[in-house]
């Protein structure tokens, strides 16, 4: 029998449309588009899978299913200094007219007059009394309306971008696939609190309530009648390291099945996760791109990834390479 060349060119191009279409909607299926195809895709969708089969021997009922993620380093950037330390210097510049004393006092001098290295010479001392003068002493209402007014304008010395803007597309992906299979997602996080509650659940999807962080005293208080809460100068719980799982503890109330941080501050907390009976993944972000983000791991003072990274193989931990295992960092 003879294919006229009209027929031949046909199904060529019926082959071509079905092609385009099955790879359609292979791209439409694909829950997270933005990480590359490897080892780390492949652990989280097949955990993830596992622990909603019901049918299966990995099986977790829904209300067991928490998710927590470590936010500097992990959901966000967090070089060359945590965002929260820059609001804190912000702050100090902001407040610097009603206190003419900081212009010869450090800390205080050295963030006014751009000296970090002056600021970094008083040690934890010096940036403990930076907190204590531009966190304490407010009502809860003043500091989140001081946090939201400067998340909306503050920009990214390197990128020149808002610093929510500034998040990982592969986590936003990653946090919504988890919540559409019946995760309860948390940020369990080093920085404050009520620093990233006003924020969290427009950049995040994970309201204040699912955000665990380190937080100051905060007391009742009656101001001209009306009841008030307000940030006493005093740290009342540091959420980082052996902090977290105790976080975890007092917040949460369940342990998670789903550990993901970026640094040794996150170790405990993914110890924690991956020491409860059952099935449970524990995840570490390695920065390794220089050229999209930053490149970082043993050394500096930020982000530090050392002990965790000589334990993930041999605690069967996952880490994830930015370079390799992501194909975009950030949104468009």
């Amino acid at each position: 029998m003879t294919v006229r060349p009209q027929a031949r060119i046909a199904a060529a191009l019926v082959c071509l449309l079905v092609t385009d279409v099955s790879l359609a909607k292979g791209r439409q299926h694909d829950p997270l588009p933005s990480w590359n195809e490897g080892a780390a895709k492949e652990a989280l969708l097949t955990f993830v899978e596992a622990v909603t089969d019901e049918s299966g021997k990995d099986f977790v009922p829904a209300a067991e299913r928490i998710a927590v993620f470590d936010n500097d380093g992990t959901l966000w950037v967090e070089q060359p200094v945590y965002t929260q330390l820059t609001f804190v210097t912000d702050r100090v510049k902001e407040m610097a007219p009603e206190h003419p004393e900081w212009k010869t006092t450090q800390p205080f001098q050295g963030v006014i007059e751009g000296d970090m290295d002056a600021v970094t010479a008083t040690g934890e001392q010096g940036m403990m009394e930076l907190l204590m003068a531009t966190h304490g002493g407010m009502t809860a209402e003043a500091y989140e309306d001081a946090v939201e007014r400067w998340i909306a304008t503050a920009r990214h010395p390197r990128f020149d971008r808002r610093y929510t803007e500034l998040v990982y597309q592969p986590q936003l992906e990653l946090m919504d696939h988890l919540r559409a299979h019946g995760f309860k997602v948390f940020i369990v996080s080093g920085g404050g609190i009520q620093f990233m509650r006003p924020w969290a659940d427009e950049v995040y999807g994970v309201p204040p309530e699912q955000v665990v962080g380190s937080s100051f005293v905060t007391t009742f208080e009656l101001r001209d009648g009306e009841p008030t809460l307000v940030r006493q100068p005093q740290i009342r719980f540091i959420d980082d390291k052996e902090g977290k799982p105790v976080g975890i503890y007092e917040h949460i109330g369940r342990r998670p099945i789903l550990a993901f941080g970026n640094s040794d501050g996150d170790l405990q907390m993914v110890q924690y996760t991956t020491a409860g009976e059952g099935p449970s993944l524990g995840l570490f972000l390695h920065h390794t791109d220089a050229r999209r983000e930053y490149a970082y791991d043993r050394e500096g003072h930020v982000g530090v990834l050392d002990k965790s990274l000589d334990l993930a193989a041999e605690e069967g931990w996952v880490v994830v390479d930015m370079k390799k295992d992501w194909r975009v960092v950030f949104p468009k």
